[in-house]
């Protein structure tokens, strides 16, 4: 028996899965929860790193547990996901500085355009870096707290994303991997090498700092022996590259080779597809990412999904069953109701300053109902603009696979097929990070145990499951109808960007 343990640190929690590879079935999982520091400004997004490295201790050392003392010994390997951008200041003693900026902290729009600027322009970061420098991105993180914070910043001596942080704390090694090292905007995408133009406009000592970038086929290193004896495990468990979450949820999903389109319904929503060379798009909306399997995994990124749809819920005080019955007893397309979902500033399209906004309220649409299917809508129509920039660069979707807390809705599944317009169907084992993580290093420790010719596909065949039950086909009038309501939320959302940034100011006074 040979079983291999996938984690995903997300925004809200860690969760640990344990894949059994004779079986290729998921044996055990367990969750930990965790949660965004409070009272900070507008736009400011951070977590304390401890607060995952202590999470994840719990959730493994609990399928340790569930899996029992004889199993325990049979893990062979570990691999982790985590949220992708976060900035992990260390100082030379691995000692964590200050807490992490998130993927979802705009407070760097400022240190975008310096680092923009010193670049060149807008043309020049695409062809430098295959991306635009956008506040999600750790690059002008980095920029932020040389500029705000230069007391903490003298003591900088190591920069890790999430997920790099907490292989440091299994294995007490400093790694990146391809994948989530490019979506730092400190990466040549195309070389899959560190940018020194990057790196020059921020702090030419800043390459010090940088772990070397390898491969995602190697390893991180080997479990540290004192947690190796507090799980039960043998002393030679291998921890694999891992990646950031899109990345590991692409393997989880069996997005590893061309024709396959992801889409995950989560705090943030990405839909994302495997390419087999670098994908740039000139306009710099949709992400040039590198995978974590050896190829490119296009990716677009809005960063307002279920956060939006759980304020909703809130709001009437109702269950994820009373919401689901309130939107499917509102007709498709609320009316004319528009939420333009930018609760939290917006990433794709590029509106940092942007907040929420509904159009078309009146005394029939201002109902539970008709605000909740709007959240719903709205949300997925955001995504449904970069689907369509994936499609004008030549990533076009036949059949969408959906992840996430949105895709455990009927309801919400329906509404997705509607505004994509092609088929979509759920995963088997939802945890697609988790069991990215756990593949990746099925495929890691093969490879290290000397099968040369081992290939990803190896191991997600035959694990990676569709749903079938779950699969919805577009409503012929729906598609028509969200198409129309598509142009006037991308209408509304160029006409307010001006608004945005005058609204912005008048909250910060």
């Amino acid at each position: 028996m040979s079983l291999f343990i996938g984690i995903d640190s997300g925004t809200q929690s860690v969760k640990a899965v344990v894949l059994d590879l004779a079986t290729r079935k998921v044996i055990a999982e367990a969750r930990a929860p965790h949660t965004l520091i409070e009272g900070l400004p507008v736009g400011h997004m951070e977590q304390h790193p401890q607060d995952w490295s202590s999470a994840l201790d719990f959730v493994i050392a609990q399928v340790a547990a569930q899996i029992g003392a004889e199993q325990a010994k049979q893990v062979r390997g570990i691999g982790v996901s985590g949220q992708q951008h976060g900035f992990v200041a260390l100082d030379e003693n691995g000692d964590v500085i200050r807490p992490a900026k998130l993927w979802c902290d705009t407070s760097t729009t400022a240190e975008c355009a310096i680092i923009t600027k010193k670049l060149g322009g807008s043309k020049a970061a695409i062809r430098l870096t295959g991306n635009l420098i956008l506040p999600g991105f750790t690059a002008p993180k980095i920029l932020w707290l040389k500029r705000h914070e230069p007391e903490n910043y003298k003591f900088l001596r190591h920069v890790l994303l999430p997920h790099d942080y907490l292989n440091f704390f299994l294995t007490g090694n400093y790694t990146m991997e391809f994948g989530d090292a490019s979506g730092t905007a400190l990466m040549d995408v195309r070389m899959r090498t560190w940018s020194k133009a990057v790196i020059k406009a921020i702090d030419p000592k800043l390459g010090n700092y940088l772990p070397k970038i390898s491969a995602s086929s190697e390893a991180a290193g080997v479990l540290r022996p004192e947690l190796a004896a507090k799980y039960g495990f043998a002393a030679d468990v291998v921890v694999s590259a891992g990646g950031g979450d899109n990345m590991m949820g692409a393997i989880g999903t069996g997005n590893v080779e061309p024709g396959v389109v992801t889409a995950s319904f989560g705090t943030s929503g990405t839909i994302y597809a495997y390419a087999t060379k670098p994908v740039i798009d000139p306009q710099g909306e949709i992400a040039a990412f590198c995978s974590s399997t050896g190829g490119w995994l296009p990716l677009l990124c809005t960063m307002n999904v279920t956060t939006v749809t759980e304020q909703v819920r809130a709001l009437f005080d109702q269950d994820h069953a009373a919401l689901n019955a309130a939107v499917a007893a509102t007709p498709a397309g609320a009316g004319g109701l528009v939420l333009l979902p930018y609760l939290a500033g917006e990433r794709t399209p590029n509106v940092p300053a942007g907040s929420g906004v509904l159009l078309g309220l009146n005394a029939q649409t201002f109902t539970s109902g008709h605000i909740a299917r709007a959240a719903m809508e709205g949300v997925t129509l955001g995504m449904n603009y970069g689907l369509r920039r994936l499609a004008a660069l030549g990533v076009k979707a036949k059949e969408i696979r959906v992840t996430g807390g949105g895709a455990k809705s009927p309801v919400w599944r329906q509404l997705m097929a509607d505004i994509f317009g092609v088929p979509v169907v759920a995963m088997v084992e939802d945890e697609g990070a988790a069991l990215g993580g756990a593949l990746q290093a099925a495929w890691c420790v093969a490879l290290r145990d000397g099968n040369k010719k081992a290939k990803l596909t190896d191991f997600t065949a035959g694990t990676v499951a569709l749903d079938e039950k779950t699969r919805c086909l577009p409503n012929k009038a729906n598609v028509a109808k969200y198409r129309a309501l598509q142009d006037v939320q991308d209408q509304l959302s160029v006409a307010l960007r001006g608004v945005f940034e005058v609204q912005r100011a008048l909250a910060a006074r």
